[in-house]
């Protein structure tokens, strides 16, 4: 089972041309690019306001790093995350709420307060968090982070056909949803650039990205600064990775995907209406040119 109609999450309704934008709001101290820049209430509450305004979709809260580093347990994700996203609900009640978490308490905490996607980016590692889905009628993105325990990186690991277990992992995942009870219209499948993955995988993962689209399933990008564009472009700092960041995001709305998770929304705003407009599927905005 899958689905190519409308992707919907809260009160919004993402049609299969559409494009929508994840604003990533990360409430901790050593975020890989902004670092603790948005762990404040206000401050992050700063970093939403501004990315509405900038046209984002959708808010991703998260609690805890990535990548290795100071142990998070549940009762402090939970703090850093619950209670702010019932300040977001208050403040944009219309906003789609997505909570970056693999944890099923975490997850159960956050729609209490209203989230309305929960985005486990590792892969189904609790399986719970699949079921706090089912139980509050929200939205669930199955991603694959090719067996990785959370917050490890990968190493030297291998795949006969990366792309083919992407598609079967994910798919898999979607399926469980949906028989735990989550709707198929709020479910989203992320191939998981540079989880459980080296550079060659998440390019290959690119490339061949409309073999995910073809699933039916929604198909989520996060690809914002991250290493595999760094070591494409031998760019260690993510500060530089913006470019290279943006081109694969026309690449990957040319090939079919429908969402992004970014930290720069204005600019990733700009490179998604030229592809769609490219693409024939909005009209340019203004019409000047060769009318004098």
């Amino acid at each position: 089972m899958s689905t190519s109609g409308p992707l919907v999450l809260g009160s919004q309704h993402i049609d299969i041309h559409d494009r929508a934008i994840m604003a990533i709001v990360n409430r901790t101290k050593d975020s890989f690019f902004k670092g603790g820049s948005t762990f404040g209430d206000a401050d992050a509450m700063a970093a939403v306001t501004a990315a509405v305004d900038a046209g984002a979709h959708v808010i991703d809260i998260g609690g805890v790093k990535a990548g290795p580093g100071d142990e998070v347990d549940p009762s402090e994700e939970i703090q850093r995350t619950a209670r702010f996203v019932g300040q977001v609900r208050s403040a944009f009640p219309e906003v789609v709420i997505s909570v970056d978490t693999w944890r099923a308490e975490v997850g159960r905490a956050a729609c209490l307060e209203g989230a309305d996607l929960l985005n486990d980016a590792w892969g189904g590692v609790d399986p719970a968090l699949a079921e706090v889905a089912a139980e509050f009628d929200v939205g669930l993105v199955c991603t694959h982070a090719g067996g990785q325990q959370p917050r490890t990186r990968p190493h030297r690991v291998q795949y006969a056909d990366v792309m083919a277990t992407i598609v079967d992992y994910t798919c898999g995942l979607a399926e469980r949803a949906v028989e735990l009870g989550v709707r198929p219209d709020r479910i989203l499948i992320d191939p998981g650039h540079d989880f459980g993955k080296n550079t060659a995988h998440s390019l290959e993962a690119t490339r061949r990205l409309a073999e995910m689209v073809e699933t039916g399933w929604p198909v989520l990008v996060s690809l914002s600064r991250k290493d595999f564009v760094g070591e494409s472009l031998g760019l260690t700092d993510p500060h530089d990775r913006l470019l290279g960041t943006l081109a694969t995001t026309a690449i990957s709305s040319m090939l079919g995907a429908r969402m992004f998770r970014v930290h720069d929304v204005p600019a990733t705003r700009q490179t998604l209406e030229m592809e769609r407009t490219i693409a024939g599927v909005q009209r340019p905005r203004m019409a000047r040119r060769g009318l004098a």
